[in-house]
């Protein structure tokens, strides 16, 4: 199937790609070995307090070093590709 890029750089999925993806709005794009990638996303409303948020990391024995230790890591491996 084909994407068609418009003037305005926006694709356009066919809809037999889109139909598979019900309800999703919002895709994140990357690119990996020369080729895009789209992942859905399912956004979420940010109605959740910065407590709330700790008490889920919590709950997951998250810590802040965690954090830190996945964006470096992701951040490298995208250096990398």
């Amino acid at each position: 199937m084909l994407a068609k890029k418009t003037t305005k750089n926006q694709l356009t999925l066919p809809k037999d790609i889109v139909k598979e993806f019900p309800g999703i709005e919002y895709f994140d794009a990357v690119v990996e070995k020369r080729r895009i990638v789209l992942t859905p996303v399912l956004m979420m409303p940010a109605d959740g307090s910065l407590d709330e948020i700790r008490e889920k990391t919590a709950a997951f024995r998250i810590s802040g070093e965690d954090v830190r230790k996945a964006g470096s890591w992701k951040r490298k491996k995208r250096e990398r590709e």
